[in-house]
Parts: C-alpha cells; sequence; structure tokens
C-alpha cells in the first residue's frame, strides 16, 4: 500500500422504513422498489461483470439494518415482483406505442430489457435475496459491509439519551450479525452526523472506525496536520476517515457535478406526467395523480434551451469515460500534492449515498464500473476496503484529534433534520423515549404478553427517532407521510405506555401493529435499559 496512493469507495444504502399492508398498493413504498431495480441489482451485476473478468474491485458498502429488513420483507418482495410486472407490461405497450419512432423506440426496448433482465436475476439467480449476493462479494473480500444506526437516527440529537444511542446501535449490530454472520468493523453516521460524545460509545462496542464530513475533520482538536487525507485517531482509540471534498462536489454537487451534465438522462422528466391518462393507467394513484413510469426520454440538455434533446446513451457513454479519466487524474493530483506537503501518500475517502448511482444518476452504474476497470489498467492508484486500510496501518502513528460536530447536511450541521418544517417532532420524541427508558427499567424481567408489548413499544420509540422524517418534512415532498408516520408511532408507543400503567394491553390491537411495523423481529426491549 506505501507504493500506491490509495481511493475508498464507500456507499451508503438506506430507504425509510415504509410498509403499508392495510393498502394494495402504497406509493411510498416505491422508494424501496425504485432503489432496489435502479441501483442494487445493477450494482451485484457490475460486481458479477468485474469478478469474472478478474478485474480488481474493492469498495465498502453501508446497508441499514431497515433496508436489511425490508429487502426480505415476504409482502414487500411480493409487492416488488409485482412493481417489476407492471413495468415490464408497460413497456411492451411502450415498445407498440413507439414502434414509428426508431430513436423512442431504441430507449422504450432499453427500459424494457432492462426490467425483464432485473426480474430474471432477482428471481433466478439472487433468488429473491440481493443480501446474500452482497455476502458473497464480502466473503471473497471484494466488499466491505457496514452497518449504522438502527432506524438511521440523527445520533447528536440523543446524547443527553445515553440508553438511546445505545439501543441504536445495539440493535444494529444484532441485525448485521444475524444476517452476515460476522461483526462489523465500521459504523456509518447516519447522515455523516458526528458529535464527540460518539466517540466513546463506538468504541465500547469495538467499531474500528466511522466516517465524517470534511469540516469535521478539518475543524476538529488540534487541527489535522495531514489534512483529511489521513485517517486520525479519537482519544479513545477510534479511527476516523474524512470524505474527500472534491471527490464529494465531483459527484454530488447539483451544478457542477458528473451528473448535472447535459448529455445524461434526465431524472425528472417522464412519459408518466406526459402521455394520455388513459395510456398509464397501471400508474395512477386511487386518488387520479399520476406517478413515475421509468420511462424517460430526455437529456438534461443545456440549460436555457427552451425543448429538451432526446437522449442518446451512446453520447452518454462517451462521456462517462471522459468523467471517470478526469476523476481518477484529479484524486491522484490531489494526493500526490498532500505527498509533497506530509511526505507521505494518502488516502481519499469518497463517500456517497448508493442511490445516487443508478435511481438518481442513470448512468451511475456505469461509471462505477468504468471506474474499476481504469484504476486496473494503473500502477499507482489501488483502490481499498477502509476497514482494510484501517487494519494495515500503524494507528499508533496516527494523530491524536476530537473532529467537530458535523453533518453532510444543509450548511454542514443539523439545520436540515432541525428547523421549523419539523422542530414540532422533538419534544413528543423525547418524552417517549424517557418513558421507554422508564418501562425497560420497570419491567426488566417480563415475559408473554408484556414482553411483546414492550418490544412493540421500542420499534415504535426506534422507528419514529429516524431521520428520514424530519428530512422529508424538511425538503417539502411527501411531508404529510413523513408527519403521519411520527405521529402514528408515538401514538402507538404512548398507547402501549397508558396500557402498561393500566395493566390491560388489547392482544387484537397489538398483533395488527406487530404485523404492520415488523421491523427487528427479534428486538429485545432492555436495550433501553440504563448501563451499570
Amino acid at each position: 500500500m506505501n507504493d500506491q496512493y490509495c481511493l475508498s469507495l464507500v456507499l451508503h444504502a438506506h430507504v425509510p422504513f415504509v410498509r403499508e399492508p392495510d393498502y394494495p398498493r402504497f406509493l411510498e413504498e416505491r422508494w424501496l422498489f425504485d432503489t432496489l431495480l435502479e441501483t442494487y441489482i445493477p450494482l451485484v451485476t457490475i460486481f458479477e461483470r468485474l469478478d469474472a473478468e478478474r478485474i480488481p474491485f474493492h469498495l465498502g458498502l453501508v446497508i441499514s439494518p431497515t433496508l436489511s429488513h425490508m429487502v426480505q420483507d415476504p409482502l414487500l418482495l411480493e409487492r416488488f415482483l409485482e412493481y417489476l410486472d407492471q413495468r415490464i407490461v408497460f413497456g411492451l405497450s411502450e415498445v407498440d406505442r413507439t414502434k414509428h419512432d426508431s430513436n423512442l423506440n431504441r430507449l422504450a426496448r432499453m427500459y424494457y430489457d432492462r426490467v425483464v433482465e432485473a426480474k430474471a436475476l432477482f428471481s433466478g439467480r439472487y433468488e429473491h435475496n440481493i443480501l446474500k449476493a452482497l455476502d458473497f462479494y464480502q466473503k471473497k473480500g471484494k466488499i466491505e459491509l457496514l452497518t449504522t444506526a438502527a432506524t438511521h437516527a440523527f445520533l447528536p440529537f440523543y446524547t443527553s439519551y445515553p440508553e438511546s444511542i445505545q439501543a441504536q446501535i445495539e440493535v444494529a449490530i444484532s441485525s448485521h450479525r444475524s444476517l452476515f454472520g460476522r461483526l462489523p468493523h465500521g459504523f456509518w453516521l447516519p447522515e455523516a452526523g458526528w458529535h464527540p460524545a460518539l466517540d466513546e460509545y463506538l468504541r465500547s462496542y469495538n467499531f474500528s472506525y466511522t466516517i465524517v464530513d470534511t469540516h469535521g475533520l478539518l475543524l476538529g482538536k488540534p487541527t489535522p496536520i495531514k489534512g483529511t487525507f489521513a485517517p486520525i485517531r479519537t482519544p479513545n482509540g477510534l479511527m476516523v476517515f474524512a470524505r474527500d471534498l472534491h471527490a464529494s462536489r465531483a459527484i454530488w454537487d447539483p451544478d457542477i457535478g458528473y451528473p448535472a451534465d447535459p448529455v445524461y438522462r434526465d431524472f425528472y422528466k417522464d412519459i408518466g406526467y406526459e402521455l394520455e391518462q388513459s395510456l398509464i393507467d397501471p400508474f395512477l394513484e386511487p386518488n387520479g395523480e399520476r406517478t413515475p413510469t421509468g420511462y424517460k426520454y430526455w437529456a438534461i440538455t443545456q440549460r436555457g434551451q427552451q425543448s429538451k434533446d432526446l437522449y442518446n446513451p451512446d453520447i452518454a457513454t462517451e462521456r462517462i469515460q471522459f468523467h471517470v479519466k478526469s476523476f481518477l487524474k484529479d484524486r491522484i493530483q490531489r494526493l500526490q500534492d498532500a505527498e509533497h506537503i506530509t511526505g507521505e501518500k494518502g488516502i481519499s475517502v469518497c463517500a456517497y449515498n448508493a442511490d445516487l448511482f443508478g435511481h438518481r444518476w442513470f448512468e451511475g452504474p456505469q461509471f462505477l464500473e468504468v471506474l474499476f476497470r481504469e484504476a486496473a489498467k494503473m500502477d499507482n492508484l489501488s483502490f481499498v476496503n477502509p476497514g482494510t486500510y484501517a487494519h494495515k496501518i500503524n494507528q499508533e502513528e496516527l494523530q491524536k484529534e476530537m473532529p467537530e460536530f458535523s453533518s453532510w447536511g444543509m450548511n454542514g450541521y443539523a439545520e436540515t433534520w432541525l428547523d421549523a418544517s419539523n422542530d414540532w417532532m422533538y419534544p413528543h420524541l423525547m418524552r417517549a423515549i424517557e418513558r421507554m427508558i422508564e418501562l425497560a427499567e420497570r419491567f426488566p424481567n417480563d415475559g408473554g404478553l408484556k414482553e411483546r408489548t414492550l418490544n412493540q413499544a421500542a420499534r415504535e420509540v426506534l422507528l419514529a427517532q429516524s431521520a428520514d422524517w424530519a428530512a422529508i418534512q424538511h425538503g417539502g415532498l411527501s411531508s404529510a407521510y413523513a408527519r403521519s408516520i411520527v405521529e402514528e408511532c408515538i401514538q402507538n408507543f404512548t398507547t402501549i405506555y397508558d396500557s402498561l400503567g393500566s395493566n390491560y394491553i388489547s392482544t387484537e390491537w397489538l398483533t395488527q401493529l406487530e404485523r404492520k411495523h415488523n421491523i427487528f423481529p427479534d428486538i429485545n426491549y432492555r436495550v433501553f435499559r440504563k448501563k451499570r
């Protein structure tokens, strides 16, 4: 590793918990279905091709416990297959509708073929189990699977409640171990949300490292002498990497990032909003609201141009080649510049949300595949899993530092998850956490129906803590649904709390709630007990 510059690619895979069994279909469940089809299945197929051709690839992949549960849920899997069938049937109609326009027809066939192939892979080779496919490449040492907080809670908000943070971490570890048969070395901070108090928690659960946003490390105390091109070691011995700012901007920036290039496919312009209503009946909500079909025929196009250009996959592929070479050249140049100052070859940590690749950025999976193929030709650069890098370097030589409170949200701190749109939630959340701790202390050894009830109470508190609900309200899209979920979870918990106080719980009501909010089936409510 000493004679090469190191890149560590880390993708964070997470979807909010949405499961509505009382409805025949539910729009927000498509958050999972879209990313399965457009991001996670393509990722596995990339791994297969690279592995078959012996092209080296290494990356870290964060699988949130929430996502892990959802991709194994029989109801959601059944609905995902129905969703694929819906896309296939619609695709056939689109191929027929566009048969007199060769350019549109080519795109319609491309989308149709992709869905057919995805269904064949998912149902056949992957046996409806995308986690098993990912674990296969972890066992081969190609990818490293990290975990994150159980329900993706923004942990800095809960430092006054140690039991809450411990519950989020313990449930996550238990879920990861039951799925993959091993303990994770790395912990992904939800929304890159770091607070100095988290140092002690992560080390106490034996995590080796975590990743903070760029400014979190640079503003730490003392200032890191090697910048973000080397990890630091906290007072408790936790290794902390920082995201490469320029690598982040190259992909993430909405104005100058690669996905904003005019030749790439437009994410927003979908024929579900353009065709006659009679042609898109399968994609209409019960209230008549139009939804995306996944059939998008237009390029982003130069700003200011009145009409959109037709999307051309060949031109997009050429641009991918250019952007990959530009990305690698820039990473090496900045690592070389850092080496001139520090005298050591460093590491560039390139961390992103996984759904950017494929779901948001259609060409994203292609970018990743070409990235590994091009890097394989280079003698002075290698991709490395973050855990492998952490294991091989001498940690005693790392600078001791405490990173500053930070995140990767708007303006880099916490306003995405705490502003006028979502601040109403937190008094109710904090009260529920206090009461959950009280219940765990009051009923330490209960079993039977009472234990079931307490376990469900823990689920409701954890689900309400998800940072997704605050972020969705902040963004304004599906904000009514996000608010309703928090209100529902808090109300469910309050009902349980009051019922335990009166020593009566409706078994029928509890069973229905367990059926709907069935996440973490093996949860033990005692994770909320005080640690003595």
